[in-house]
C-alpha cells in the first residue's frame, strides 16, 4: 500500500516539473518571436522579420504609396 502511494506523489511531481517546464518554453518562444519582427511597416505599422517579406507587403498592400528607401533594394 506505501509503494501506491509514493507513486501517486512522484506522478504529482513529475507532471508539476513538466508544467512548469512547458510554461517557461511558451514564454521564450514569444519572446523570440516577438524579438524577430524588426521591420515596421510605415502605412499600417505591421510588423515583419526580414526585408524580404517587408517588400513583398509592401507591394501587396500598399502598391499607390511610395517605396520606402530602405527597401528600394531589396531582392523579393
Amino acid at each position: 500500500m506505501a509503494r501506491g502511494q509514493q507513486k501517486i506523489q512522484s506522478q504529482q511531481k513529475n507532471a508539476k516539473k513538466a508544467s512548469d517546464k512547458k510554461k517557461g518554453q511558451a514564454a521564450d518562444q514569444k519572446t523570440a518571436a516577438k524579438a524577430a519582427l524588426v521591420h515596421t511597416c510605415p502605412v499600417c505599422r505591421t510588423q515583419m522579420p526580414d526585408p524580404k517579406t517587408f517588400k513583398q507587403h509592401f507591394e501587396s498592400k500598399h502598391p499607390k504609396s511610395p517605396m520606402p528607401p530602405e527597401l528600394v533594394d531589396v531582392q523579393a
